[in-house]
Parts: C-alpha cells; sequence; structure tokens
C-alpha cells in the first residue's frame, strides 16, 4: 500500500489563533471558561476542553453573569456582543480574522446601499454571524438554481459576499450566475474563500488523480471537512470522512491501494498520525508526503488576552 499525505492538511492559523486563545483562556482565568458554540468543528478538540471544564454554550443566557466567555473562530453578531454586555462577561474575540473581513465587508456594502446576497450554508456558525451585522441588508443563496429565484429589479445595488470554508468550484458557479443575471452585482476585491481552504482543497484537486481512496480526517460538522471529501468523490474516488481512527473499517483498504490522506483545517495531526500507524500495522505501507501549497501564516491571539499578558512580563 502507498500512503500520501497531503500538504498543506490540518489546522490553518485561524484554528491555532482560536485554541491557543482557550488555552491562554485557562492559565488566565481558570475553569470554568465559557465558548459560545464550539471553539471550531472539530468532535475531538471539543471534547477534550470538555474534559477539563470548558462549557459551550449556544445562547449567551446559558452563561452566569460576570463571567469570561470565549467567542469561537466563526465569527459572531452584534446581537451576541450585546447579550454579553449585559450580562456583564468578560469577553475575548476569537474570531479568526478572514471571517472579520468579511463581516466588515458585509458592514461596508450595507453603509454604501447594497442589496447583499450571502453565499453559504444555511445555520453554520459563520453564515449566522456574517448575516447578523445587517440581517435587513441581506440574503443567503446556497445553491445555483436558487440565483434564479432571485426577484431584485434588474437594476438593483448588489453585492455577494461567500463564506469562508466553501469550496471554490461551488462558489465559482454561484457567482457566474450572479453576474449574468444581474451584471453590475459587485464583489470583495480579493475571494473571501480562505487561504487555507483553498490550499487544502488545491491538494486534494491535484493529488487524489493518482490515489484509489481519499481520507479526510474532521467532523461531520466541518464544513471545510465535508468540501475536501466532496472534492474527491467529485473525481470519482471513494472518500471517507472520520473524526478518529476509530472509525476506520477494515473492508474500506487493501494491500494493492493508493490512499490520500488529509485534514480539515480543524482536525488535529495526531489523528492523521494515528490513521497512518492503523493501516502500517496492516500492512506493508510506502509513505510519500507531497506538498502542493506552502502555508507561513499566523495569527495574534486576541488584543483582549494581549493586554493580559503583556502586564505579567
Amino acid at each position: 500500500m502507498k500512503i500520501i499525505l497531503a500538504n498543506p492538511r490540518g489546522f490553518c492559523a485561524g484554528v491555532n489563533m482560536a485554541i491557543d486563545s482557550l488555552d491562554q483562556a485557562i492559565q488566565l482565568f481558570g475553569i470554568p471558561i465559557y465558548v459560545y458554540h464550539e471553539i471550531v468543528h472539530n468532535r475531538p478538540i471539543v471534547d477534550k476542553y470538555r474534559k477539563l471544564g470548558v462549557v459551550f454554550v449556544d445562547s449567551i443566557d446559558e452563561i452566569p453573569a460576570n463571567s469570561t466567555v470565549l467567542y469561537s473562530a466563526h465569527g459572531i453578531a452584534p446581537a451576541i456582543r450585546e447579550a454579553s454586555a449585559r450580562r456583564n462577561l468578560r469577553t475575548i474575540d476569537a474570531t479568526c480574522p478572514l471571517v472579520t473581513k468579511v463581516h466588515m465587508e458585509a458592514i461596508r456594502y450595507a453603509r454604501e446601499g447594497y442589496q447583499i446576497i450571502l453565499i453559504g450554508h444555511a445555520g453554520h456558525d459563520e453564515v449566522i454571524g456574517t448575516m447578523g451585522e445587517v440581517p435587513d441588508r441581506m440574503i443567503l443563496v446556497q445553491h445555483r438554481d436558487e440565483v434564479d429565484q432571485l426577484t431584485f429589479p434588474s437594476d438593483s445595488k448588489l453585492a455577494y459576499l461567500t463564506q469562508t470554508t466553501l469550496s471554490v468550484d461551488e462558489t465559482r458557479d454561484i457567482i457566474d450566475a450572479l453576474r449574468q443575471k444581474y451584471p453590475q452585482i459587485v464583489g470583495p476585491a480579493k475571494a473571501d474563500i480562505c487561504y487555507a481552504t483553498q490550499n487544502r482543497q488545491e491538494a486534494v484537486t491535484i493529488l487524489s488523480e493518482t490515489a484509489d481512496l481519499v481520507l479526510v480526517l474532521g467532523s461531520q460538522n466541518s464544513s471545510n471537512s465535508n468540501r475536501l471529501a466532496e472534492i474527491a468523490r467529485s473525481q470519482g474516488k471513494p472518500a471517507y470522512l472520520v473524526d478518529t481512527v476509530h472509525e476506520l473499517k477494515p473492508d474500506w483498504f487493501h494491500n494493492n491501494q493508493t490512499v490520500l490522506i488529509t485534514a480539515g483545517a480543524s482536525a488535529p495531526e495526531e489523528n492523521v498520525q494515528a490513521c497512518v500507524d492503523y493501516l502500517k500495522n496492516r500492512f506493508q505501507v510506502q509513505l510519500e508526503s507531497h506538498t502542493v501549497r506552502e502555508e507561513h501564516v499566523s495569527f495574534p491571539i486576541p488584543r483582549e488576552l494581549r493586554t493580559i499578558l503583556a502586564t505579567k512580563i
């Protein structure tokens, strides 16, 4: 069996920042720390922090007054900040800067009088947060077919934005349809899909050509992990999305295969290595690592934490 490890894979800069922020908050403030929504969309990571005493909530009202809350990497709506202020919460904003960029674009377009079409998945934490910035100026489109159902007048002042974790091909089709229907529509100067999402998708697109099977480490509620599996399947490759080695099934594999292994942007590397070890223990394995893109991006922890840590130096 040949195993190809896709590079880049796994944690992106935003996930690293969010997890570092939570670790620092635990050290500074102790347990319990409250996190609004999952810190990142990865079940093993969330389970790990739950065992440490971190409390994940879906409503600010669940948090006792005067407590500490960390906002997840996916971003929040202004109403959540207001609810936190009413409860006198100490807040730490671990929103990925690339998500914050989309929020700022939404605010700018709304101020300039645009109606905004957000390309994304209903119910995703990032979409909820982005739409919460200007809910009266934004509608959601999930599929190309929905563009045909839009009823804006042909001369409307329109702009589009995208959820950062979608597939490049998926958004391209929808944007093309929007431009055909509304030639005057504008969008951000730089694509909203994050660098890490693009790079991991590109690696799967290229490297899966020589693979018989694709294994994606990531959770079912991780948008970017699901996109990786979908890309492999679109190229006719069987692809499995799993959180941990314990979900692997022996009948997926045989000795003559080439298996491509990658990981979504919120999946820890230790889970990738556990899957490699699983296959090494069962087959004669030739292990290769192929790099499609180099990544050298990092984000600082939130200002709230940097300020406190600076006083301790």
